[in-house]
């Protein structure tokens, strides 16, 4: 599946979600869509989140009303976005990343939340199982976590000389710490070095691939990288074209639900 399909799956979720349940509710439901990042870096998939929505039977401006909040890469704003949203009285609220959705669940106990995550879900505490998520969260995890391992091997492959691996990270993202740990073992177990670079901005992105090139032989830039400036694929490929070749990798989703 691809992610614009994830997408789609996230905007009929939100709508399986009976919007009659919440009293004193406005006359047309409101959709609060919580994210991160900036609109420019999604909004190749937000036609994909209304269709997922149409075809549950809600169409935006006719019968549901959408309230956009976005951190625009600053994810200490997400509490205050999440309250705000709770303020608009919104029936759900489609939270798009991991620290959107740990925001929105750390704001409210009642409102439903459906996520979009790259990470285990479980370990970052939005849910109590996969098959039984519980409380007021669901949604769909591409679990790209547990395919670090193959990505690794495979970059390995490609570029058997490179004793180092630089590995691109985020560290205002939620899950850091915990993915930066995973690839540590991994490529020690590979018997490789592990170099950390972070770009907390898109700015960042060209002094953190030229530090990559001066110590490592090949980049590892993880698919949910997402970072606060809404650095997307395309600007991480055009400041890291110093590591040929560019690869993507596929992810496999999961729902909680």
């Amino acid at each position: 599946m691809r992610r614009r399909e994830f997408i789609s799956l996230l905007g009929g979720a939100a709508a399986m979600w009976p919007f009659g349940a919440r009293a004193q509710e406005p006359a047309m439901p409101v959709i609060g869509f919580l994210l991160g990042a900036s609109p420019d870096g999604v909004a190749p998939y937000l036609p994909a989140f209304r269709q997922g929505l149409k075809e549950a039977g809600y169409v935006e401006g006719q019968n549901v009303a959408i309230e956009y909040r976005w951190a625009a890469g600053q994810y200490e704003r997400l509490p205050a976005l999440a309250a705000d949203l709770i303020n608009r009285q919104v029936v759900v609220i489609v939270a798009a990343a991991d620290p959107s959705a740990l925001a929105a669940k750390a704001a409210t106990s009642t409102i439903p939340i459906v996520f979009f995550s790259g990470s285990d879900p479980v370990k970052l505490g939005l849910v109590a199982a996969l098959s039984r998520p519980g409380g007021n969260v669901t949604g769909v995890s591409i679990l790209s976590f547990t395919l670090l391992t193959k990505q690794l091997e495979l970059l390995c492959e490609l570029v058997p000389t490179a004793a180092t691996v630089a590995f691109l990270v985020n560290p205002n993202n939620s899950n850091t710490v915990e993915r930066t740990k995973e690839m540590q073992e991994i490529a020690r177990a590979l018997g490789r070095q592990l170099q950390v670079v972070t770009a907390a901005t898109e700015a960042e992105l060209e002094p953190a691939f030229a530090a990559a090139q001066r110590h490592a032989g090949a980049l590892f830039v993880p698919p949910t990288h997402s970072s606060p400036a809404n650095a997307n694929n395309s600007s991480c490929w055009r400041h890291g074209m110093q590591f040929p070749p560019v690869i993507h990798f596929a992810s496999t989703p999961r729902l909680a639900a």
